[in-house]
């Protein structure tokens, strides 16, 4: 097995592309790939998300999104975050759906869409000016669909009162959260990206919701060894053992994005959960064993049970930040794209 081997299966972008279009009772899927695809490949997920019926492809830049438009010559490409001035004339060459968040006027010859703050307080207009003829679409962004939804509808009612005379326009405010638990948001188009991915973006078990994970990491045990009571493994000496113990070393760390902060959480090896010990290094960690175990026993590091939501509980932080980082740089990593 390589050090580091990352699986991307399709048919699970695809069955949770399907389910949530079964959540949106008719609205359209806008599939979010931006940072590519949250670390999964936007343009193997992106093609996956577009058979099973999403509508657009939607990135952060105007060059994730021209890479998108060399996969894909017909989709709709949509650029969420802002484009500089010079980026413009690029953008109406690949045929791309722009935002537009401040007062500056809107670029020419190209399809715009407004972005009104109703509460996120980063970008957006404050008002929503009369739309001009090239405006395709009005939006705006959740800050807390996931975790308050009280403050959720309110910016959904904002964003109503807001756009309600323009109704005609293609009008999208939900993301993955919203999409699945707030039926008022949903609007004309969802943008959904972290559930695509079967990742809960409720810091849950993605199951809850018919998601399921796209994304496998797998290792090995690269190194099995016994710790005499004093002994210890890694830096700064943060595992000493306090009785004879057996660790394993997985040759994987913070530069394949098993991050620091990951030291207590828990692996599986073999077919058992495993605590991590002592300090994770750049290219590797350690697990406590029971046992002897054979060089080359499997470790899962996520799938198969094992959930990314449940590493971003251990390292504080959330599953979207966890697997952005996962390398998949072909002389560290392995990467796999299957269709199961």
């Amino acid at each position: 097995m390589p050090r580091s081997a990352i699986t991307i299966d399709l048919g699970a972008v695809r069955r949770n592309a399907r389910r949530l279009l079964e959540a949106l009772e008719g609205s359209e899927l806008w599939a979010v790939v931006k940072a590519d695809g949250y670390g999964h490949g936007a343009i193997d997920v992106g093609g996956a998300a577009l058979q099973a019926g999403a509508a657009a492809l939607c990135t952060a830049t105007v060059d994730e999104a021209i890479a998108l438009r060399s996969a894909f010559g017909e989709a709709r490409v949509v650029v969420l975050g802002p484009s500089a001035d010079e980026e413009v004339a690029l953008a109406r060459e690949a045929r791309l759906e722009l935002v537009v968040a401040d007062d500056r006027p809107l670029p020419e010859g190209i399809a715009v869409h407004l972005k009104l703050d109703t509460g996120m307080g980063r970008w957006g207009l404050s008002e929503l000016p009369t739309p001009s003829g090239q405006v395709v679409g009005l939006m705006s962004h959740l800050a807390t669909a996931g975790s308050d939804p009280a403050f959720a509808e309110l910016q959904i009612e904002r964003f109503r009162q807001a756009t309600d005379a323009y109704s005609s326009l293609t009008r999208h405010l939900a993301n993955s959260a919203a999409a699945l638990r707030l039926p008022s948001a949903r609007f004309d188009a969802c943008r959904c990206g972290i559930a695509l991915y079967g990742l809960s973006p409720f810091g849950g078990v993605p199951a809850d919701d018919g998601l399921e994970p796209v994304l496998g990491w797998r290792s090995e045990l690269a190194r099995v060894k016994r710790l005499e009571v004093g002994e210890s493994t890694g830096y700064g000496r943060r595992f000493v053992a306090e009785r004879p113990t057996w660790i394993g070393v997985i040759p994987v760390g913070y530069a394949d994005g098993f991050r620091r902060d990951l030291s207590g959480a828990s692996v599986r090896v073999g077919d058992d959960p495993r605590t991590v010990v002592g300090a994770i290094s750049m290219d590797s960690f350690a697990v406590e064993l029971p046992e002897r175990l054979p060089v080359g026993t499997p470790v899962t590091l996520i799938g198969g049970g094992a959930l990314a939501d449940d590493l971003a509980r251990v390292a504080g932080t959330i599953s979207y930040e966890l697997v952005c980082g996962i390398g998949s740089r072909p002389l560290r990593a392995r990467r796999t794209v299957v269709d199961a």
